[in-house]
């Protein structure tokens, strides 16, 4: 293997894949990058057995085609630190990979290449295709509610769910559900439902824009794969049954208020400050034209905000987690949102005024 590439053709696949490559791993070769040349294409795989990145880059020329794997962290750590725009010349030489660029040398170490995973090609049956910008939108909307290191593990996942000419997502950690649904151009029948984990959700929206190019989408029995521009993105899929999530959307609430966003979003987080660390709660009272905001913590400081809001109705007090009220505020697109709400012990439901794509709940808290 011998080849030579700019240092920018070269930077933007290898940053991207090595995203996937754990630091702490159980085999050494998860560690490092696959290096694929054949004719002028470079290929750069990096996986950690659940997520596989491919990426694809030109050479300005090829010696020698080849495969090599090489540390990944190392490799991406030493472009980043060579000039702007200089060419990188990477060739193998008896069982190490030598990095050359103007009077630099590198000489890293390989691992065999046939003791580098790939995740196995399940036959895909269902297949079609997304703008780019429609599936970043989706998972920009609700991956925030995704839950981290829950025991029901199918909860550290979104769920997608695909019907025609139309694509859902919903995550849930158990206090709190974030569901976006668009329209689409796509045809599956019977619907589809299928989980991914966290670490694939984060990783593929790092590979969307908010363009209309197409991302094309396969969904095997175990796995999801996903193809845009230059990129082949692999994620097995979270074995489990989520949730039933229409059945927590809650229903006739009769309190209903319409605030300005970034105002609420400004007033909750100044709020926070004086909030209990722990569980962070705040207490909202409603009233005709005026939200009250307070919280206090166990050093008896107090803070107190009050908010104009489109309003009349019963006065009513009730209690949230802040950070989940925050949360919902940065993803809503609109200027104004509205809220809402039974009584201080059911859901609230957050959203664009007059419904929009995609619908929050919230759990109260009691404090």
């Amino acid at each position: 293997m011998k080849f030579s590439i700019s240092r920018e053709a070269l930077l933007r696949p290898l940053t991207l894949v090595a995203g996937v490559v754990e630091r702490r791993q159980t085999l050494p070769v998860l560690s490092n990058v696959l290096i694929q040349v054949d004719q002028d294409q470079v290929s750069l795989t990096g996986t950690d057995l659940e997520v596989e990145l491919i990426g694809r880059t030109a050479a300005i020329l090829v010696e020698e085609q080849g495969s090599a794997t090489v540390p990944a962290r190392k490799l991406m750590d030493i472009c980043k630190s060579l000039p702007d725009q200089s060419e990188i010349q990477l060739s193998l030489e008896e069982g190490r990979a030598v990095l050359r660029s103007g009077r630099s040398r590198f000489t890293l170490s390989t691992l065999p290449v046939a003791e580098f995973p790939n995740i196995e090609d399940d036959q895909g049956n269902v297949e079609f295709s997304l703008p780019r910008g429609t599936l970043k939108h989706l998972i920009d909307s609700t991956s925030f509610a995704m839950a981290q290191q829950d025991v029901r593990y199918y909860l550290n996942g979104m769920l997608l769910e695909l019907g025609n000419n139309l694509v859902r997502t919903v995550a849930t950690d158990g206090h709190r559900l974030a569901v976006c649904s668009r329209p689409a151009e796509i045809q599956v029948e019977p619907s589809q439902k299928l989980i991914m984990p966290r670490k694939g959700v984060l990783e593929l929206v790092r590979l969307l824009d908010d363009g209309d190019e197409p991302v094309s989408l396969t969904l095997g029995a175990s796995h999801v794969r996903a193809h845009t521009g230059d990129f082949t993105f692999t994620s097995k899929l979270v074995d489990g049954k989520f949730p039933d999530y229409e059945r927590v959307v809650p229903r006739g609430g009769d309190k209903v208020f319409i605030a300005d966003r970034a105002e609420l979003r400004q007033v909750l987080s100044r709020t926070a400050i004086l909030s209990n660390e722990k569980y962070r709660g705040v207490r909202l009272n409603l009233e005709e034209g005026n939200l009250r905001v307070m919280a206090n913590n166990p050093e008896q400081e107090e803070a107190e905000e009050n908010v104009a809001i489109e309003y009349s109705g019963p006065a009513m007090e009730i209690g949230f987690n802040v950070g989940y009220l925050v949360d919902v505020l940065g993803v809503l697109d609109e200027d104004r949102m509205q809220m809402t709400l039974a009584d201080p012990n059911s859901s609230a439901l957050m959203e664009e005024p007059g419904g929009g794509d995609a619908m929050y709940v919230v759990m109260p808290m009691r404090l």
